[in-house]
């Protein structure tokens, strides 16, 4: 089973790579001032892909969507959206966006909202289907004031849907959401992905991008450092994370060889390393009362960090 989903992801992935891009952009640099928020970015999006764009605050991700969106103009390098300037209204109509900017008039019902940003598009989603997509049906009377968090977001999405786009950014798209509503969101995700929409999606849940991209893009000071599937992400330095209830001091483990980080969490310690069995066998020696033994790849969120890290005392 795990070698067939192998080879489907695999076959996925190439499918992707072989198609012509609908959104682009070629080294690209923007400056605000003396502050260059972009320096020679490059990033493609094709039909059918979820592509996560993940970096530290400040690294140039939402530069990077506001040029996609024709919100921004790049100081050089080339931005092009299914073949044109993201500014020509042939492009705009094929758009949709999620940004967590700006606010919404909080006394026109969920309804209206939507008649509205379907009444800006020639052939608009049908009402009932931007409903079930957003999970918001039985709230089309609500005003929009009145919904919680997490409720506001999935009006957001829908209206992102509106112009049924070929292309849609979401910026912090569950933020606020409970576990099911945020489930519910992924699933819309991935069937948008799969009839072939291109989602490029920016978060701070690295469980999201881990459970939704096709490719993960990590961005630090404007600059692509690392770029991949979440498997490939996950595997790119060789270590492994070591999870155990110990009486050894953190000190003392961080001296080991082998051992890249540890970070002691409650009763728990965690362990980074490429050597975990040579570790191991050093801390167990130490400590027979050692219990509560996991050893695991490691996590996105673990990759993450290594390679904003890395990149940081560059």
């Amino acid at each position: 089973m795990a070698a067939t989903v192998l080879v489907e992801a695999y076959h996925t992935r190439d499918r992707h790579l072989k198609s012509a891009p609908v959104a682009s952009l070629r080294n690209v640099t923007k400056r605000f001032g003396r502050q260059t928020a972009l320096d020679q970015f490059s990033l493609s999006l094709r039909p059918g892909e979820v592509v996560a764009l993940l970096g530290p605050n400040g690294a140039g991700k939402t530069t990077a969507v506001r040029l996609l969106l024709g919100l921004s103009q790049a100081t050089s390098g080339e931005v092009e959206i299914f073949g044109g300037n993201p500014r020509e209204r042939a492009s705009r109509m094929r758009l949709g966006a999620m940004l967590q900017v700006g606010r919404m008039p909080e006394l026109l019902r969920v309804r209206e909202h939507l008649e509205l940003f379907r009444s800006y598009y020639p052939q608009p989603r049908p009402l009932d289907e931007l409903l079930a997509a957003a999970g918001l049906q039985g709230m089309e009377e609500r005003f929009f004031g009145t919904l919680s968090g997490g409720q506001k977001q999935r009006v957001l999405f829908a209206l992102a849907l509106c112009g049924n786009p070929d292309l849609i950014c979401l910026d912090e798209p569950t933020l606020g959401m409970d576990v099911e509503a945020r489930r519910g969101m992924w699933e819309q995700v991935r069937n948008l992905a799969a009839i072939g929409k291109t989602i490029l999606l920016t978060t701070h849940y690295l469980e999201e991008a881990d459970a939704l991209a096709s490719r993960i893009v990590v961005i630090q000071k404007g600059r692509v450092i690392a770029e991949g599937t979440p498997a490939e992400l996950k595997a790119a330095d060789g270590s492994r994370a070591i999870r155990c209830i110990t009486s050894l001091p953190a000190a003392f483990v961080s001296a080991l060889p082998g051992v890249i980080h540890v970070e002691q969490d409650g009763d728990a310690m965690s362990v980074r390393t490429r050597i975990p069995e040579t570790v191991l066998r050093t801390m167990l020696a130490k400590d027979p009362d050692l219990s509560g033994l996991e050893v695991k790849a490691m996590a996105l969120e673990d990759a993450f960090l290594a390679l904003t890290q890395q990149n940081e005392t560059r």
